[in-house]
């Protein structure tokens, strides 16, 4: 079979561990076709972002055209969108070629805790972006950046918010809970009005560079490959949970390391 050609509209990362460069990884190691087209170029590594420099609007979308243009993408996830004039250049090339699945990453601070996207970023991803999404994965900084609202301290707060996640527009929603303080990483998954939540055991460890863009590519690369969104969430977390469980053998870096995104491979 024809592999699924898979798009990643994201920042760079030269240490290899999160935005583009976790996205292709990931999308690789599910047996996709990654392309990519980016938004901001970072310096940044395992301890921290040292400088943030958008693209011009004019070049994104030569870089949507290229790949649109020329190649049928089944399936988009977005990561980084560092203002309004580049959320609604994203939104009219999906409105445009229309490919099958949007998955949106809502990226604003980075696991350094340094911000990634200001007030007005977060407000153009919520109002331009989250509207065409078939998936929003956020976790619960940032859920509660977009409803302006406290940080969920339980499942049941967590499952409070989900409506107005919903009613913000996205068919579906995978709110992470990662950063809960329990035993087990559950999050929840939001879709037609009913909620199904997955549970992983909590990893012990500092390797979470890259995490929440590793495990939106992971839902981006299996949904055209799966019978169901569930189907392939599910799937995604588990590839999540054994790439941290195998991130030590990789070393990288003197702060937060990457996953393992090869972690079936080698």
């Amino acid at each position: 079979m024809t592999p699924p050609h898979l798009l990643s509209i994201a920042g760079t990362d030269p240490s290899g561990g999160a935005g583009q460069m976790a996205d292709i990884k990931t999308f690789s190691a599910l047996g996709g076709f990654g392309t990519s087209v980016i938004t901001a170029v970072l310096a940044q590594n395992t301890q921290g972002v040292q400088q943030v420099l958008p693209m011009p609007i004019e070049l994104i979308e030569q870089q949507l055209h290229s790949v649109f243009s020329d190649i049928t993408i089944d399936a988009v996830k977005i990561g980084m969108v560092a203002d309004r004039a580049t959320a609604i250049t994203l939104r009219r090339a999906i409105e445009h070629y229309r490919p099958r699945y949007v998955v949106l990453d809502p990226v604003m601070v980075a696991k350094s805790g340094d911000t990634l996207v200001d007030s007005a970023g977060i407000a153009a991803v919520r109002d331009v972006l989250v509207p065409i999404a078939d998936v929003i994965t956020p976790n619960l900084p940032e859920a509660g950046a977009l409803l302006d609202c406290p940080l969920p301290a339980s499942l049941d707060d967590m499952q409070q918010l989900l409506p107005a996640l919903s009613a913000l527009g996205p068919s579906a929603i995978l709110l992470k809970g990662g950063h809960l303080d329990a035993p087990h990483s559950a999050d929840l998954l939001y879709h037609n009005g009913a909620i199904e939540q997955l549970d992983a055991p909590r990893i012990d460890t500092r390797n979470l560079h890259g995490s929440g863009c590793t495990l939106a590519s992971a839902i981006t690369a299996l949904l055209p490959q799966r019978a169901s969104l569930s189907a392939a969430v599910h799937e995604a977390k588990h590839y999540m949970t054994r790439a941290l469980e195998e991130s030590s053998r990789l070393n990288v870096g003197k702060g937060n390391g990457p996953a393992h995104h090869f972690w079936q491979w080698w």
